[in-house]
């Protein structure tokens, strides 16, 4: 288990000096955050959101190395995932009404966190985490000095079928029943993750296993399918934000990681807003990486990690 340095790093322990805590929302929610020291030589601030179902464990390697870095680190559970409760009728269904509900608490989270740390301020996004935040600063509830994304979900996979057809369908959903119920089938025995999962997120096979060692070590961290409610939020969501005009609005600069090989999130509607954004850059993978390319197989990842690092240099220069 290793970074992309020299020094080995265990993926399967939380280090001692990273402080796992509750942050209470403006309506008392609480939602964790795990935090890292600040460095002697402090750059600024780096704040990671993940995806959907996700959990910042999964990205313990990454984190460390950005801290190893110069930066100081925060990780932040969405509301009513991995340890910052369920918003639905069940611990593994994923459920959310409207995703302007993930956007107010980041919005409060970042006028809270970017005053604990001079800037620059970078934020963070992998897939459903990458939607959010690029949606936060469009909205202009978050203003970071830069932002990186990592296959940001902007656009769902579809098969071939217009989107149009599928918000439709979540709607029509949502009113013949509960929204919280699950949209999709998650496996044969509740808890256990689909047998061909991995070939969704990572070629690497030891970096997948993390996963499976977190959710049988953290049981709460358990999540499965999206809800109808999910569902539909997130069609309305990406709709929203996948215009020209609400994209010029992000004038900070925009790093984005993608592969053209992801089978979750759309790659052409992530090629298509890497066009509109004032001031964006893209690394594109092909077949050799899949959606999860922080948590790849390490040529792909160490490529990633290295291009990530050089725009943060020039957001934020480390010390001479």
């Amino acid at each position: 288990m290793s970074d992309t340095g020299a020094r080995p790093f265990d993926r399967r322990n939380v280090p001692e000096y990273v402080v796992e805590s509750q942050w209470l929302a403006p309506d008392g929610w609480p939602l964790r955050r795990a935090d890292w020291p600040q460095p002697e030589a402090c750059r600024g601030a780096l704040l990671f959101v993940p995806g959907r179902g996700d959990f910042f464990e999964k990205y313990l390697e990454t984190l460390d190395h950005w801290f190893r870095c110069g930066w100081a680190v925060t990780a932040l559970d969405w509301r009513g995932q991995g340890l910052s409760g369920r918003l639905g009728t069940d611990q593994m269904t994923g459920h959310v009404d409207d995703f302007a509900v993930w956007i107010a608490d980041l919005g409060a989270f970042w006028a809270e966190w970017q005053l604990a740390v001079s800037g620059p301020h970078v934020l963070v996004g992998h897939s459903m985490g990458g939607h959010l935040a690029l949606r936060a600063v469009a909205d202009a509830g978050v203003r970071p000095d830069a932002l990186v994304l990592s296959a940001p979900m902007l656009g769902l996979i579809t098969h071939g079928l217009p989107a149009a057809l599928f918000r439709w369908a979540a709607n029509v959903m949502c009113a013949l029943g509960d929204p919280r119920r699950p949209a999709w089938k998650w496996s044969e025995k509740p808890g256990e993750v689909p047998a061909d999962r991995s070939a969704l997120l990572t070629h690497d096979p030891a970096r997948y296993g993390d996963e499976l060692y977190w959710r049988k070590a953290r049981p709460g961290l358990v999540m499965g399918p999206g809800s109808w409610g999910w569902l539909r939020a997130a069609f309305t969501s990406l709709r929203g934000l996948d215009r020209k005009d609400v994209l010029a609005r992000v004038t900070v600069p925009v790093f984005i990681i993608a592969t053209s090989a992801d089978r979750l999130v759309d790659s052409a509607a992530i090629d298509r807003a890497a066009r509109w954004l004032p001031n964006a850059q893209i690394l594109r993978f092909g077949k050799e990486a899949r959606h999860e390319i922080l948590r790849e197989a390490d040529p792909v990842r160490r490529r990633a990690l290295a291009a990530i690092d050089d725009f943060l240099d020039r957001v934020g220069p480390a010390p001479k």
